[in-house]
């Protein structure tokens, strides 16, 4: 780094740092000045968040600059108003790390228009054309993405989007910058077929832009749990709950969010549907059916769309349908989607499982990637309910035992393995009386408790059952209070309880979650009320 006065750093001779934009997984951007072409560009030191993880490393010195160099060649290739412009690159000896030199785009990310609520579906609808331009541009030059999400677009001051951050793109002829046994990517955002092992194909980064656009009409990320490998295995095999918020943008994201890569819409039929989303018209079973051309055959993991479109009824953390399982939602009330059941077969679910296992012992021997410790950038996970005289929520000691009172007789009992409650609903995973190793889904939602119709899984060895009648709920107000002073959450914006076995301080636990519109942290107690830990929001 060069000097060029008192309090002006230059970079390679002609880079005046100016401020500090933000920074990632894979570095920091900086708003800088070409002293030469007298304009403002950005600046990309490209680094990892801990050096330590590279010191004295030359094989991983190797893979960071080769991934900036892949980032540099990956844009370069690329002309389209919706991919960030490269200038330059500069990787010389005297700096540790290369430097990127891009276009600077001043509207802020995606990530940050959303911190100030939910898009319109139709607004979202627009975003979702601009970011599908960059990427049927990159697919179109042999480059897939893999990592889209609301951190990775940015936004021009008249809202068009504009992709970055292609420095974990994959390349048709390179080799593959994935360590053995490494996953590259934002558990959040990332295709289940990509967890699963398989390199993935244009779809997978389809999948991902139609899990951003989910977040970006509904408010919060359907899939989100409390830790990576958690989230990790609800993106491998969990319901995802039906869009509530989406109107005519909902049936897209019907047909998106679909396991089954050959199910899903491709590029210009998505183009399309989105088109249809954005000027309002909310599609019908036969034009989805006419723009996908797939097949309707229950078995498969395609979309049945009811011929009313109705999607808009409502849904919580309990709801445990997959988008691609078809069964009318009887107790929900209002217009009715009907999606197609596949057929499960064991030797399926069991592959899946053993997927998850394997990201499981994969996240916990590396604990997670780089990425993933500042991946956290979807504004909400939970849509908060507003509490009131007349609804005062669910989080109370009366309202507790209310639940458990009425989902017990369904559950066979009151021991679960996994238990949320939240300000209006509530969900569980119980063990299915007389089949070991086996559980069942329920849930409670506006003073009625169901069992979901498609049935449950099979637990893991980590799965504990422990009783719900053993919690002391009268010290659940103390909790809440103290998860408000002592995490530093003193105004939030979200709620949630989770009744589960402790695998991190071994033992039944009651955790409290509190969030607001910067993150999310959380306490554990045991069954007494007792804070045994706590868990600050990342920084």
């Amino acid at each position: 780094m060069n000097t060029g006065g008192p309090n002006t750093q230059l970079i390679d001779g002609r880079f005046e740092l100016l401020e500090r934009l933000g920074g990632g997984g894979m570095g920091l951007v900086w708003r800088a000045r070409d002293i030469v072409l007298h304009r403002e560009v950005a600046l990309k030191e490209v680094r990892p968040p801990d050096p330590a993880l590279l010191d004295g490393d030359p094989k991983a010195m190797r893979v960071m600059r080769e991934r900036v160099l892949r980032e540099a060649r990956s844009l370069a290739r690329l002309s389209n108003p919706h991919v960030v412009t490269i200038y330059h690159i500069v990787d010389l000896p005297e700096f540790p790390h290369p430097w990127l030199v891009m276009e600077l785009v001043t509207g802020g990310s995606l990530h940050d228009r959303l911190a100030r609520g939910p898009m319109s579906p139709a607004e979202a609808a627009r975003l979702g054309r601009g970011v599908l331009s960059a990427l049927s541009a990159a697919h179109a030059a042999g480059i897939q993405h893999r990592d889209v999400k609301p951190g990775n677009v940015l936004l021009r001051p008249d809202g068009t989007p504009v992709l970055t951050d292609f420095g974990i793109a994959a390349l048709r002829e390179s080799t593959s910058l994935t360590t053995t046994g490494g996953l590259i990517g934002s558990p959040e955002y990332i295709a289940p077929e990509r967890i699963r092992g398989e390199e993935g194909n244009p779809a997978s980064d389809l999948w991902s832009l139609g899990m951003m656009l989910y977040v970006a009409v509904e408010g919060r990320h359907p899939l989100r749990r409390a830790t990576s490998i958690a989230t990790l295995a609800a993106v491998l095999d969990e319901p995802i709950p039906p869009p509530v918020r989406s109107g005519p943008l909902g049936p897209v994201l019907s047909a998106l969010l679909v396991r089954d890569t050959a199910a899903r819409p491709d590029a210009g039929q998505l183009d399309r549907l989105l088109a249809a989303a954005e000027a309002g018209a909310e599609p019908t079973a036969e034009t989805v059916r006419a723009s996908i051309n797939t097949s309707m055959d229950a078995s498969t993991d395609t979309v049945r769309l009811n011929a009313q479109t109705g999607v808009s009824y409502p849904t919580r953390i309990e709801d445990a349908r997959p988008l691609e399982n078809a069964r009318p939602l009887e107790d929900a009330g209002g217009p009715q989607t009907v999606r197609p059941h596949p057929v499960r077969s064991h030797s399926r679910h069991k592959a899946i499982w053993s997927s998850w296992l394997a990201a499981a012992v994969l996240a916990a021997a590396i604990g997670w990637t780089v990425n993933y410790r500042y991946s956290q950038d979807n504004p909400s996970n939970y849509q908060p309910a507003t509490a009131s005289p007349e609804h005062p929520g669910l989080i109370t000691p009366t309202g507790a035992h209310t639940v458990i009172q009425a989902l017990s007789p369904k559950m066979g009992g009151t021991q679960v393995v996994e238990f949320w409650l939240a300000a209006d609903n509530a969900y569980g995973r119980a063990p299915v009386p007389g089949s070991p190793g086996l559980y069942d889904k329920f849930s409670y939602r506006d003073g009625k408790p169901s069992r979901d119709p498609n049935g449950g899984g099979t637990m893991s060895a980590r799965d504990k059952a422990v009783d719900l009648n053993a919690v002391d709920w009268d010290k659940l107000p103390g909790l809440l209070q103290q998860a408000y002073t002592t995490l530093g959450i003193a105004h939030p914006t979200d709620e949630y309880v989770i009744v589960q076995y402790d695998t991190f301080n071994p033992g039944p636990a009651v955790l409290v979650y509190v969030k607001d519109a910067y993150g999310s942290a959380y306490l554990s107690a045991d069954f007494q009320g007792n804070v045994k830990r706590t868990q600050a929001r990342a920084q």
